[in-house]
C-alpha cells in the first residue's frame, strides 16, 4: 500500500528514525568542534614571534577540525542512505562518536608544545584508526539492518580511499615512535584525500 505521493507508510517512519539519529550525532560533533575552538589559545604576546610559537597548535587544530568535518560529511551521507535504525545501529553510532569525542583532548595535548613527542603522535594515530574502524563497523551494521539490497551494501568494500586511510593511519601510528612529524604528515594526507566527500552513496540512491 502506498500514500498519495508514492511513498510507503514505512518510509516516513524510517526517515524520522534516521533523522533523529543524524540530528543527535550532529549535535555531538558540534560540541566536539566547539570544545576544540575554546581550547585554542591565543599567542602570549602581540608579536609574529609569539604567533610562530603557537603555529604547531594552530596546525593540529586545523588537522583535527578537518578530521571532524570529514566525518560529519560522510556520516551525513551514510545515514541518508540507511533505511532502518536498529539498536545495533544506535550503539555502533555511539561507538563512532566515542572515538571522535577524544579528538579535542588529543588536540590540546599536542598543542601544549608536545607536537614533537612520540606518545601524543602515536595516540592521535590510534584514535584516528579506531574512528575509521568504527565508521566501517557502523556501515556494516546498517547493511545488516537494511539487507543486502541496501544502498550501503551496494558500495561496501569498494572505496579505495577507505582502505588507504586505514593503511596510512596504521603506518602513521608506527612512525610516530620514530619520527612524530612524519606521522602527522600521513594523518594530514588522509584528510586531503577525503576533503572531497565520497558521493557514491548518493549516486546509488538516485
Amino acid at each position: 500500500m502506498s500514500t498519495s505521493d508514492g511513498e510507503t507508510p514505512g518510509d516516513g517512519a524510517s526517515e524520522s528514525e534516521t533523522g533523529r539519529l543524524e540530528a543527535f550525532s550532529d549535535g555531538v560533533l558540534a560540541v566536539i568542534i566547539t570544545i576544540m575552538a575554546l581550547e585554542l589559545k591565543a599567542p602570549a604576546e602581540g608579536t609574529f614571534g609569539s604567533l610562530k610559537d603557537r603555529l604547531p597548535a594552530l596546525l593540529v587544530y586545523i588537522l583535527s577540525f578537518t578530521f571532524i568535518g570529514i566525518y560529519w560529511n560522510n556520516h551525513h551521507h551514510l545515514l541518508r542512505a540507511a533505511r532502518r535504525v536498529t539498536p545495533g545501529v544506535m550503539w555502533s553510532n555511539l561507538h563512532l562518536l566515542f572515538w571522535l569525542s577524544l579528538i579535542p583532548v588529543l588536540t590540546e595535548w599536542i598543542g601544549d608544545e608536545h607536537w614533537d613527542k612520540t606518545a601524543p603522535a602515536a595516540t592521535y594515530g590510534v584514535v584516528c584508526l579506531a574512528s575509521a574502524v568504527a565508521f566501517t563497523i557502523l556501515a556494516t551494521v546498517i547493511i545488516h539492518a537494511d539487507g543486502k539490497d541496501s544502498p550501503v551494501a551496494a558500495v561496501s568494500g569498494q572505496s579505495i580511499k577507505a582502505q588507504a586511510s586505514l593503511v596510512l593511519y596504521a603506518g602513521g601510528t608506527v612512525l610516530a615512535f620514530f619520527v612524530p612529524w612524519v606521522a602527522y604528515m600521513l594523518y594530514a594526507t588522509v584528510s586531503v584525500i577525503w576533503f572531497i566527500p565520497d558521493r557514491t552513496l548518493d549516486r546509488v540512491r538516485s
